[in-house]
């Protein structure tokens, strides 16, 4: 079970790094391929954070023998993907983007480097 979950987290999670490079980086904002995609990232990065929870932390100090400091990652994500999908609604622009551009730097780059390291799951299947 716990591969499944596993594996369910990683299929989710990788396509929201070139999504979010291209919403952040590339995409003309507002327009109707932008909102698309956009929806597409955020329900995809909101379902892998709920799916994270179910992951047990490997690295550092644990809760409950299961939590650890990667899990708020996973909370802050939940929380700021329907905050953000509110304000861009309600028109607060620079706080949508605001909290996209800190979610995919710091979510997906900072904390996808550290699964990267000797010892890691992704980091044995990329580099065996």
């Amino acid at each position: 079970m716990y591969e499944f979950v596993r594996d369910l987290h990683l299929y989710t999670i990788a396509p929201c790094l070139p999504l979010g490079f291209y919403l952040i980086v590339v995409s003309g904002k507002g327009g109707i391929f932008h909102k698309k995609i956009g929806y597409m990232y955020m329900v995809l990065i909101f379902f892998s954070s709920v799916v994270s929870l179910f992951l047990k932390a490997y690295v550092g100090p644990t809760i409950l023998n299961h939590f650890g400091w990667i899990h708020l990652l996973s909370i802050i994500t939940i929380w700021t993907v329907p905050r953000s999908l509110i304000a861009v609604k309600k028109g607060n622009i620079q706080r949508h983007k605001r909290s996209m551009k800190l979610l995919y730097w710091i979510g997906l780059i900072l904390a996808g480097l550290f699964t990267l390291m000797p010892g890691r799951y992704l980091h044995s299947l990329l580099f065996g």
